[in-house]
């Protein structure tokens, strides 16, 4: 059984009792290490590996304080079972926006680790409430995360908000008043558009997200600010130009418009392009959330003012309605950024993304869609007028994630088109069965709509 698990420390980052400890949770999560499993005695593997003792009795604590393996005396040491309290994980709703799960438990071995680290540290700052607008590390950390992505940002120009939903409500309240008008998308992100209705807000939709559509729309409407999604838009999946988000920048600066600059996906990409609010900052919110981009569990989301004015008025408003980001999560993602735990993360998270759209590929075929690479929705405009809520309704199921459009229109619907998400847990089979029974609903003729079961 050791040779399942068994590690290449010459390939493996980080110490060698990490490495052991990986392999041995990745053994357990593929299924070739299985709950009541004796591990072999820890002299046996440091000789087979050359390491020293200390070394894999720091590895099999590691496990044990994971929650993988457990001791029994002279007996040795097993792969633990759940715990005798455990209940199962709650029903998730496919019409939540989520990402992939990352495989091989990187995700969990990164929260366990760090959580641990932060426990065994000298500080508890993150047991107690945090200054408005983030603890002055974590303003430090989401600084280096988006300077390193094309916005040179200081950190008294950033705050931290708990979650994105958080930064645009205190945005929004921060800028508008009742009855302004806000460009943005034909579709739109329906928390965005939920916002809008509770503050009053006029939303002017535009039939192109580019400079030209901006202009025409503050002639006719004197709009006060632009709400857009830059890098694969929730729910089209298309990404603006650097060349035209110059221009959208240079177009602000002539009306004078706030640009709020929702970039929920922008660090899924490998080689990104600079934000509108790198061309004009002093009139840009730029908002970078971590939810989408790794697990909706980590509340947070870095926001660059356009001054420090602007930071310390909107770090206000956030304080107001949700008083802070959570600090354990906060100072977790700070110390993700500083180890290069989080750019590990985001790698792992890109991978699975392009499996799970060359798998779309293969599945789908000829189905007319559109996508973007590192983005893990699908947006497919139905053949022959089809209706999309029946196509929502004979997919939810079987548990695919299939949202209409007219969840996302601003204004009145005209086209039949759905959000599909790649999204969620990691069965990989099961996620291809479900693309067979999508492909299979729309590449039908009109009329022969019968439910599988």
């Amino acid at each position: 059984m050791i040779d399942a698990w068994l590690p290449d420390l010459a390939r493996s980052a980080g110490t060698k009792y990490q490495a052991i400890a990986d392999a041995l949770d990745s053994a357990i999560a593929r299924g070739q290490l299985r709950q009541g499993d004796r591990l072999p005695p820890q002299r046996e593997v440091a000789t087979r590996l050359g390491v020293d003792l200390t070394t894999v009795t720091r590895a099999y604590e590691a496990a044990r304080g994971r929650g993988l393996i457990e001791a029994r005396g002279r007996a040795g040491s097993f792969v633990a079972g759940p715990a005798p309290d455990a209940t199962p994980p709650p029903s998730i709703d496919t019409g939540m926006n989520m990402p992939p799960e990352i495989p091989d438990g990187l995700l969990r071995r990164a929260i366990t680790e760090s959580a641990a680290a932060l426990l065994a540290g000298a500080g508890m700052s993150w047991l107690h409430y945090s200054p408005a607008g983030g603890a002055p590390p974590d303003r430090a950390a989401g600084a280096r995360l988006l300077s390193g992505r094309g916005l040179p940002s200081a950190e008294e120009q950033v705050i931290v908000t708990a979650g994105g939903q958080n930064a645009l409500h205190a945005i929004l309240s921060t800028i508008l008043k009742a009855g302004d008008a806000v460009a943005c998308g034909r579709f739109v992100y329906p928390g965005f558009r939920a916002l809008a209705e509770r503050l009053g807000l006029t939303l002017v939709p535009l039939a192109a997200i580019d400079a030209a559509s901006l202009d025409q729309a503050y002639r006719a409407h004197s709009i006060k600010a632009l709400y857009v999604v830059p890098t694969n838009d929730n729910p089209t999946t298309a990404t603006i130009a650097e060349t035209e988000r110059e221009a959208i920048a240079l177009m602000a600066r002539r009306h004078d418009l706030q640009v709020i600059e929702d970039d929920a996906y922008g660090l899924l990409a490998h080689d990104p392009i600079r934000p509108i609010a790198a061309f004009a900052p002093e009139r840009c919110w730029y908002i970078a959330s971590l939810s989408k981009i790794i697990t909706p569990a980590l509340r947070v989301a870095y926001v660059s003012a356009p001054s420090v004015a602007g930071a310390l008025r909107l770090a206000a408003d956030a304080h107001e309605t949700a008083i802070m980001a959570p600090p354990l999560n906060a100072a977790m993602a700070t110390r993700w950024i500083s180890d290069g735990t989080f750019e590990r993360l985001v790698t792992a998270m890109r991978a699975e993304i392009a499996w799970r759209q060359q798998l779309a590929d293969e599945v789908l075929g000829d189905v007319k869609r559109q996508r973007s690479p590192e983005g893990y929705h699908l947006w497919l405009p139905l053949p022959d007028q089809r209706a999309a809520d029946d196509l929502v309704a004979a997919m939810r199921q079987h548990g695919l994630s299939v949202i209409a459009a007219a969840s996302f229109v601003v204004g009145e619907q005209g086209d039949q088109a759905v959000r599909v998400s790649l999204g969620g847990p990691g069965d990989r089979d099961r996620l291809a069965r479900l693309l067979r029974i999508l492909h299979g609903y729309v590449s039908q003729p009109m009329g022969k709509a019968a439910a599988l079961i």
